[in-house]
């Protein structure tokens, strides 16, 4: 291999991360609603299910009640929580009349402790708008508004809100930004998302989902992807299936999410996700469903491998081209990777330890590829259908 075909060999690695990035560009904010209220306000039912968040709820609980919204109510569902986390909930009740407590019935087989537990307060909510949000995330006062004005705006049945990802430790900023990138690659911006006509091209983030009641029972709510390991993104096609529309909006300085705090959650709660879930997701029927194992791994695969060749060009154990190629490869990764982890507000400094975020990536998906649609979450096992 001459040095030419050595470059021309790079040229994935220096093409298209470039093209990547103008896809994901494509996207809106929140930040371009009013965050008046609208008029006259629809009622809001909030169901946020909880199973031991004792850690996060009050936090969540709070921002979601210093909310501007007047119509709203706040159904916490307690999935036969383990820790403190009913108790934290019940106390805050005490406190406001917007907010009550329903314990979970025991969940029947066949369901997600989650989808159970959403449809366990769906069915005792009283709003036009059901909104359904996890327990690890914050809530700015005016997003509720603005949620509600960009579903009009956008005709919207279904309205999703992709926020900041809060990161604390050094293992959640240097795996983080590499997962929900290769989501990105995938899905690209929300324009992207919005514009989908096929539904195995959307996508929606359960950290924020606001659903019209009526297009929810249509579709039989949660009960229709109560076997899904991803029930948000099962949830949004299955309304995109049915005709109805759905929309994603970036809302990163009014939606705040911090899902895992050390690398054993990260592991274990991606772990749950990237394999069951994306399996459902991935276009061309059976044959996709056949390749998925196959090509889910080539995304850190391609990361990790330019610099596993530098290393043994540098030990003599492959040509001068190999390490022509991998050079370039390399250096076009650090400039790439600086970019990706500054947008993800994190310092460029962790691109130079991309192929490590890489490979505790690729092992994460080989794990989940090993156990199938098994899942294991929160102290129970799943089948993920």
């Amino acid at each position: 291999m001459s040095w030419t075909s050595a470059l021309v060999c790079a040229s994935p690695w220096l093409l298209l991360p470039p093209l990547a990035l103008l896809r994901v560009a494509r996207s809106r904010s929140l930040d371009t609603e009013s965050g008046d209220l609208p008029q006259p306000p629809p009622s809001i039912s909030l169901v946020l299910p909880a199973r031991n968040e004792e850690r996060n709820i009050e936090r969540c609980l709070r921002s979601i009640l210093s909310t501007t919204y007047p119509a709203l109510e706040v159904i916490v569902v307690d999935d036969h929580s383990e820790d403190a986390t009913a108790r934290i909930a019940r106390d805050m009740a005490a406190t406001d009349g917007r907010l009550r407590v329903l314990a979970s019935p025991p969940v029947p087989a066949g369901w997600f402790g989650k989808q159970w537990a959403c449809t366990t307060g769906a069915a005792q909510a009283a709003g036009q708008l059901l909104l359904f949000i996890d327990a690890d995330t914050w809530h700015a006062p005016d997003l509720l508004s603005r949620a509600v004005n960009a579903m009009r705006s956008r005709a919207a049945d279904l309205l999703s809100v992709a926020g900041r990802q809060e990161t604390r430790g050094f293992w959640e900023r240097l795996v983080q930004p590499q997962v929900f990138w290769m989501l990105l690659v995938r899905y690209g911006g929300t324009e992207g998302i919005n514009r989908a006509t096929r539904a195995t091209d959307v996508i929606a983030s359960g950290q924020f989902l606001l659903v019209r009641r009526t297009p929810y029972e249509s579709v039989g709510g949660h009960e229709a992807v109560r076997g899904k390991v991803a029930e948000d993104l099962a949830l949004a096609q299955r309304l995109f299936s049915a005709g109805f529309r759905v929309a994603m909006v970036l809302g990163r300085d009014r939606l705040v999410t911090h899902m895992y705090a050390s690398l054993d959650e990260l592991i274990r709660g991606w772990g749950k996700n990237v394999y069951a879930a994306g399996l459902d997701a991935m276009p061309g029927g059976a044959v996709g469903r056949f390749l998925f194992p196959l090509l889910l791994p080539l995304f850190p695969l391609m990361t990790v491998l330019p610099s596993l060749v530098l290393l043994l060009g540098l030990g003599g154990f492959v040509g001068r081209d190999w390490l022509v190629w991998s050079v370039a490869c390399v250096a076009s990764s650090l400039v790439w990777w600086a970019i990706i982890y500054r947008g993800f507000e994190q310092s460029r400094w962790y691109a130079l330890l991309h192929p490590v975020g890489a490979a505790i990536v690729l092992y994460i998906i080989a794990r989940a590829i090993a156990r199938g649609r098994r899942v294991h979450w929160k102290g129970r096992e799943y089948v993920a259908r």
